[in-house]
């Protein structure tokens, strides 16, 4: 990558700003999950008896809603509608945040992938740093979009009542619906997503492996190599430890399972192709059942690339 093409596009601040937009992005998915999924903070429309034929007249059709012939199964959404939008709005909002953040997030790795940008954490930490932290925010986002149960219904019921209020529909209420329908099966199409981002990102992903290797060496190994020793060389007591790469030795291994484990399952092609990657994805799955992707909401590791795997079959 030549500098020019770095600074032309400040993909170096681009990642920064997509970073902090996706977290503000994942905490809202995170809220609206945690407020649904409870009888006490959920919208008062989803529980009410009026409402229930509406309800599954709109998760049945969604996204292709027939508003103006659908009288009958819409009659209690035009009764409040105007309470609807206003009780709704926030939650709209949030899941057009979520479309924009992806549109976004796609521009930014095409413009890198043009850019042939090279990645190594230990040559350009911060920039190899922010890149792998793009894509673990953009799957978690992705992810928790797909496990809130009513997002048909809060996207639909919002856009129906905004057709009869205002006679038309919601202007990202057609891509908003596409791109839901898309997620059902979130990894599936996540790793379509990233196929043409193989290279950049196994790339990203093999600069990690001497650093993440070294973090899962055996206690015995660490004894044999007097790593925790102050008396191993007398001589070099006094000396100050030094690194060339510094920001390195801050990584927690949490971190980079979770750039490896999320990285590789949306890259997986390159598993088959470099035994590097393979060896890289096989330590790391021995850490952890799980990796955290926002508070108490996880990832089971092994289930889901059990799953994802067995989808490929045949």
């Amino acid at each position: 990558m030549s500098l020019t093409s770095a600074y032309q596009h400040k993909l170096a601040e681009k990642l920064t700003i997509l970073n902090d937009r996706g977290q503000g992005v994942l905490i809202r998915m995170y809220n609206i999950k945690k407020t649904c999924s409870d009888p006490k903070s959920k919208p008062p429309f989803l529980l009410e008896k009026s409402m229930e034929s509406s309800l599954k007249y709109i998760n049945k059709k969604f996204p292709n809603i027939d508003v103006r012939n659908s009288t009958q199964h819409l009659g209690p959404v035009h009764r409040e509608k105007a309470e609807i939008i206003r009780f709704l709005t926030n939650y709209y909002q949030s899941f057009v945040d979520v479309m924009e953040f992806r549109d976004h997030v796609y521009e930014l790795l095409n413009t890198i992938d043009a850019c042939q940008c090279h990645f190594d954490i230990n040559l350009n930490f911060d920039f190899t740093r922010s890149y792998l932290d793009l894509i673990v925010t953009y799957t978690s986002v992705i992810l928790l979009l797909s496990r809130i149960e009513d997002r048909r219904v809060l996207i639909g019921m919002y856009n129906c009542a905004h057709e009869m209020l205002h006679g038309h529909s919601d202007p990202s209420f057609a891509r908003l619906g596409q791109m839901v329908l898309e997620y059902d099966q979130p990894l599936k199409k996540l790793t379509e997503e990233f196929g043409p981002h193989t290279k950049a990102v196994s790339e990203a992903l093999l600069s990690l492996h001497f650093l993440f290797v070294r973090r899962n060496q055996g206690a015995e190994q660490w004894r044999s190599a007097q790593l925790l020793s102050l008396i191993s060389t007398p001589p070099a007591m006094i000396n100050p430890a030094n690194s060339d790469t510094m920001a390195c030795e801050y990584l927690s291994v949490e971190i980079m399972e979770r750039w490896i484990i999320i990285g590789f399952l949306l890259c997986s092609g390159c598993l088959n192709s470099n035994s590097q990657c393979q060896k890289l994805w096989k330590l790391c799955l021995q850490g952890s059942l799980y990796i955290t992707l926002i508070r108490e909401d996880v990832l089971q590791v092994h289930k889901v690339t059990e799953d994802l795997f067995s989808s490929w079959k045949g």
